[in-house]
């Protein structure tokens, strides 16, 4: 008998062993393998990266592959069918608003019979924030309804102007009013006011104590409140750029987002409706943020400091206007925080009226700080920015405030002014060597930046002091004490009896923004702070030009000190801790040039460098401190960073006032709507750098306006031109004439030691050199070298496991079910 019928009748079959991506190779080609054979689903958070989502919904796309039966998609949101929310669009998607969020991780999945699933982990955060910027600082006081007296170490609230009460986390719940533009003319004779219509939404801030006298509507409004199906026989129509006309209606939502209040404006239907799937026709898709000026951090709730009744020609032309008072930087000088509020309110805005097309940032001074410093915290929120009075970002301006409040005080020390009277120098000459040393055309750009500014870093109480006199720089002490924080004296941190009140509220922008810093070592409240001086040699290039004596220049170094962190001035140089210079840099706080280079950027640089020397014609200001230079400065780092600076536009007038003059705003509207409608419409497989730059239209060429043109229309486009008008060419810093980088980005310079062969041309004798040497015991700024600390930025970065913080990385995506 055979072996094989000894063994039954089956044959022997032996036994083969494959990988999991061999058989599922086979069964591919074979066509079957359960769902192997199946496309794949994908969902997509619409309206912000899925692990930064807030306020408990998001906008959601399902991409589905051809041929699936929209009858058995499903899409379930904790285990919750939310199916019915999601709507197919034009291009096969289905998009649909989430809501019901909890605070942390949700779970959404997307199913269909003839696809595979997807599943989406939305990591979510309250309204009240925050998202990424870590632990808020407290105390922090909500506004109220009306203002409420002070009590106590309690400060006065300000007014929301919303009728609801806030929570403990300062949230009020949000409103809607309808208004009208007039057909009143809002220039020339009788022109009407485009102040806020409503005074409940137009309430004065309070004091730190003071209950201020309640507001009345302006009494020739160019707005008034419009009642639902009515037709006012002075409503006046409006045309967007996207060619639809219609009643000048808008409604306004009032609410608050990251403890801030925020407003939104919109051209309105009363008669339809309005969902984040369907937008009503009057609004163009398109963002016009505006960011308000100055610098502080006031521990207290209130309202933006833009009015949306004034942005009545965006309106017109179809854009969504948005402000809120967190993304003011007179209200909030943590940069992270206020480009976290940007992206929540962007957030917001396509979860309520819809996808966005782009979104546009503007403002002047502070506000051109918070324009930039987004474009440089979160590439990405906004895609272009249109800037006035233009700053980079605030710890490299505050360089120049910081260098220049040393040197208002040290010109005022006995050493300076004993050494100017031996040298039997007059006040014209004094002052001319004033300005060679702070790099301006005089010295009134320094007295306006201590006025304005010189005590904006004080940790806690203090006696204000400012320059009384702008010839003679004499500085005059008030005999009060007030603090930064905008609270009652007696609940701020006292330097004169810094052990009993170690405890309570700092007021500088460092302690405001401590979860970004972090806590200094050593010390019980103390935030860290990059504030340095060590190694500036003050005056070097007007002493090697000869525009200052060898012992001007020694006894300078010699008085000038520094401050410590409570912004007290002491004999010692400033020394900025490691770890703040280490996260100015890797968050993008320290704008970048390599991220500034991936948005469009059109600057309108007026003449602010002087209150002395103005332009033929012109009126001074008042506080000459938005230079020339820093727009300047922003086009170094992205040249350094980027190689060209192609995607920054330069539009410069010699007309002091800060305004463009003319058409010249409107102008950059709507260049910068035609470089980004460009832009968004590239679809070409390129880096955002290169799209921004192939974007840019003719119209947004480089130009000036000379002071000589009265009509201030006559474009130059000859640089070279340009600069030669002694109003146009930018001049310099405190800290540019002491050796450093036009592009002022090096918080810290690293040293070098003292040789004489460094100051071609000048004599010292040895006692002056001696004394040079121990001024710069440690050594001098080699500016050959980056700055200490100083490294490509990797924002966006996220502060929640702690200051420091940590790159955010790559966005989730959907993973199969």
């Amino acid at each position: 008998m055979s072996d094989q019928k000894s063994r039954g009748s089956r044959p022997r079959v032996r036994a083969w062993q494959f990988t999991a991506a061999a058989l599922a190779s086979i069964l591919a080609a074979c066509g079957g393998g359960g769902d192997g054979d199946r496309a794949q689903m994908e969902l997509r958070a619409v309206s912000n990266r899925a692990d930064l989502v807030s306020d408990g919904d998001v906008l959601m796309e399902v991409v589905t592959p051809a041929g699936t039966n929209a009858a058995n998609l499903k899409v379930t949101v904790n285990g919750t069918d939310m199916t019915s929310a999601f709507v197919k669009g034009s291009d096969g998607r289905y998009t649909g608003l989430v809501t019901g969020l909890k605070t942390g991780d949700n779970t959404i999945e997307a199913s269909a019979s003839d696809a595979n699933g997807a599943r989406l982990v939305v990591t979510n955060a309250p309204r009240s924030g925050p998202v990424l910027s870590g632990a808020q600082t407290t105390p922090f006081y909500c506004a109220t309804p009306t203002p409420q007296a002070a009590s106590g170490n309690t400060p006065a609230t300000n007014a929301s102007g919303l009728s609801g009460q806030p929570d403990a986390q300062c949230n009020i719940a949000t409103e809607y009013k309808l208004y009208y533009r007039t057909t009143a003319a809002s220039s020339g004779t009788g022109a009407c006011s485009l102040g806020m219509p409503d005074p409940q939404w137009n309430q004065t801030n309070a004091s730190a104590t003071t209950v201020p006298a309640q507001p009345t509507a302006p009494a020739n409004g160019c707005w008034k409140p419009y009642t639902a199906g009515t037709t006012p026989a002075d409503m006046a129509t409006a045309t967007t750029i996207s060619g639809v006309t219609m009643p000048f209606i808008v409604r306004v939502e009032r609410g608050t987002m990251n403890r801030g209040i925020y407003d939104i404006a919109v051209l309105f239907d009363p008669t339809k409706t309005w969902t984040p799937t369907a937008p009503q026709a009057g609004w163009n898709s398109k963002i016009y943020y505006s960011f308000g000026v100055s610098t502080g951090q006031p521990r207290r709730q209130v309202r933006s400091t833009i009015n949306w009744s004034s942005l009545e020609e965006q309106l017109k032309r179809g854009y969504l206007v948005v402000q809120n008072s967190m993304t003011d930087s007179s209200r909030n000088s943590n940069r992270v925080m206020m480009a976290e509020t940007t992206m929540m309110m962007k957030e917001h805005i396509i979860d309520a009226y819809g996808r966005v097309k782009y979104t546009m940032g503007t403002g002047c001074s502070g506000g051109s700080i918070n324009s930039n410093m987004n474009l440089s915290i979160m590439p990405g929120v906004l895609d272009g920015v249109i800037t006035t009075c233009t700053y980079p970002d605030s710890e490299t301006t505050g360089i120049e405030v910081a260098d220049c409040s040393l040197l208002v005080e040290a010109y005022q020390k006995p050493e300076m002014l004993n050494l100017w009277t031996s040298l039997g120098f007059d006040q014209a000459t004094i002052n001319a060597h004033k300005g060679s040393i702070n790099g301006h055309i005089d010295q009134s750009g320094c007295h306006a930046w201590y006025n304005a500014f010189g005590n904006n870093g004080r940790a806690g109480l203090y006696f204000n002091r400012v320059v009384s006199n702008n010839v003679t720089g004499a500085i005059t002490q008030a005999t009060t004490q007030q603090n930064n924080c905008e609270l009652p004296n007696s609940a701020v941190y006292d330097p004169a009896n810094p052990t009993t009140t170690a405890s309570l509220p700092r007021c500088n922008a460092w302690s405001w923004g401590e979860s970004i810093w972090g806590k200094a070592a050593g010390t019980t409240n103390q935030a860290n702070d990059p504030r340095d001086n060590t190694g500036v040699q003050y005056g070097l290039k007007a002493l090697l030009a000869g525009a200052i004596t060898a012992e001007e220049f020694v006894t300078l170094n010699e008085a000038i000190g520094g401050q410590d962190r409570d912004s007290t001035p002491r004999a010692a140089r400033s020394v900025g801790d490691a770890a703040a210079l280490d996260v100015a840099y890797k968050a993008g706080i320290v704008a970048s040039g390599k991220n500034l280079a991936k948005a469009a950027i059109i600057d309108m640089r007026g003449w602010d460098d002087s209150n002395i020397t103005v332009p033929p014609g012109q009126t001074p200001g008042t506080i000459p401190i938005h230079h020339q230079w820093f727009s300047f400065a922003i086009r170094d780092r992205i040249v350094r960073d980027a190689g060209d600076a192609n995607n920054q536009a330069l539009w410069r007038f010699a007309r002091t006032g800060l305004a463009a003059p003319g058409t010249m705003a409107l102008d950059g509207i709507t260049a910068m709507n035609q470089w980004l409608d460009d832009l968004v419409a590239n679809t070409a497989n390129l880096s955002i750098e290169a799209k921004v730059r192939a974007a840019r239209p003719a119209s947004t060429r480089d130009f000036c306006l000379l002071p000589s043109d009265t009509t201030q229309t006559n474009k130059v486009f000859d640089q070279a031109q340009c600069d030669a008008d002694p109003f146009l060419k930018p001049g310099l810093s405190p800290r540019q004439i002491a050796g450093g980088p036009r592009s002022e980005d090096v918080l810290k310079c690293q040293l070098k030691p003292v040789v004489a062969s460094d100051y071609t041309g000048i004599t010292f004798t040895a006692t002056q050199f001696s004394r040079l040497q121990t001024v710069f015991a440690g050594g001098v700024c080699d500016w050959s070298k980056p700055g200490v600390g100083q490294q490509a930025a990797v924002s966006p970065m996220t502060f929640k496991a702690g200051a420091g913080g940590q790159a955010l990385g790559a966005a989730p995506t959907s993973k199969p079910l």
